[in-house]
C-alpha cells in the first residue's frame, strides 16, 4: 500500500447528460451540447466519468485522474496517449496527445488531465 496519494488534486467536476454505456472510470467524449459518451479508440478524451446513472455523469475535467490502462508502454512522465476504446487509456507514440503521468500500476495510471 502506497503512502503517497494523488486524490482529488486539482480536481474540477461537472454534471453532463450522458449515453447508456457511459460508467463509472471510463474515460469519455463530448458528443453534443452538454452531453458526453464512451471515446473510440484513438479519440482524445474529454474526462473521466466518476458516476453515471439516469442519463447524468459526473465527469472529471481537470486534475489528477486514475484512468484504466491497457496494452504496454504507459510509464511515468510525459506519454503520448489516447483512448482504447474499451474506457481507458493507451499508449499512442503517433497520435496521442501529451499527458504528464504520475504513477503507473498494473491495470491503472494517474494522470493530469
Amino acid at each position: 500500500m502506497s503512502k503517497i496519494s494523488f486524490e482529488g488534486i486539482g480536481e474540477t467536476v461537472a454534471t453532463f447528460a450522458c449515453g447508456e454505456s457511459v460508467a463509472a472510470g471510463q474515460v469519455v467524449k463530448v458528443s453534443d451540447g452538454g452531453k458526453v459518451d464512451v471515446c473510440s479508440a484513438g479519440e482524445r478524451p474529454c474526462g473521466v466519468a466518476l458516476s453515471a446513472e439516469d442519463g447524468y455523469a459526473a465527469v472529471q475535467l481537470g486534475g489528477l485522474a486514475s484512468v484504466p490502462i491497457s496494452g504496454e508502454g504507459v510509464t511515468a512522465g510525459w506519454c503520448k496517449l489516447s483512448a482504447d476504446g474499451t474506457g481507458g487509456m493507451k499508449q499512442d507514440a503517433s497520435g496521442g496527445t501529451d499527458y504528464l503521468v504520475v504513477q503507473v500500476e498494473t491495470s491503472s495510471a494517474v494522470i493530469c488531465l
